[in-house]
């Protein structure tokens, strides 16, 4: 996967109030860390965070830090405003070569499923599967094929196989399925391509990191 770069500033001041400020001047709060590294509080323009935050593939990042080594990252949680939607703070995992890590990837789903001709409904019940591979494995997205899924079937991740990479995703869990209409609970497309699935995705909500920092 090609990295795209992201050039950041160490924070010198982790207070609620100077998070408030970054904000305000258009820069974004978020903290790198890894297993080998101390967590680095670091700024970037809100411009510069969004392609990876906003997007419908996964990202590997190459973080740079005022001139310093650059860091291979993807991005591992986000927090949103609950108002404006708009990104508070941000997570970034670094990788070491060689190790697995655990992340969340988008699903793009494709092909007509065989239950549509029989009267169902498409219910994409996830948009993103949780997996573990080497980083060097990483992939910008899991394709799933539904041609063949038909009315009162479902796709579970134990029915899914990607080369060099391990599914975390709860067994037990349905992604996708053809349901009847009646039993639908939320509008969906009838049929689903991959271009209708190529909308960007939002990374995800994370944990209370600004919490933390103000701790240390």
């Amino acid at each position: 996967m090609e990295k795209q770069a992201l050039k950041a500033n160490i924070r010198t001041e982790i207070s609620k109030s100077s998070r408030s400020n970054l904000r305000r001047s258009g820069k974004v709060p978020g903290v790198f860390y890894s297993r080998v590294n101390k967590p680095i509080p670091i700024e970037v323009s809100e411009k510069a965070i969004k392609p990876f935050v906003f997007t419908a593939k996964t990202h590997l990042i190459s973080l740079e830090v005022e001139n310093d080594k650059n860091y291979d990252c993807v991005v591992k949680d986000v927090q949103f405003d609950p108002v404006t939607e708009s990104i508070v703070h941000f997570d970034l995992l670094g990788l070491i070569e060689g190790e697995k890590f655990q992340l969340e990837v988008p699903i793009q789903y494709h092909g007509t499923a065989i239950g549509i001709k029989e009267g169902g409904i498409v219910q994409q019940v996830l948009h993103k599967l949780e997996i573990e591979c080497y980083p060097k494995d990483i992939p910008q997205f899991l394709s799933i094929d539904i041609t063949n899924l038909k009315l009162g079937e479902s796709i579970h991740p134990t029915d899914l196989t990607f080369k060099n990479i391990s599914i975390l995703t709860t067994p037990e869990t349905v992604v996708v399925a053809v349901v009847h209409p009646k039993v639908e609970k939320e509008p969906v497309a009838a049929e689903v391509t991959a271009e209708a699935l190529a909308e960007p995705e939002v990374i995800g909500k994370g944990k209370a990191t600004e919490e933390e920092e103000e701790k240390e």
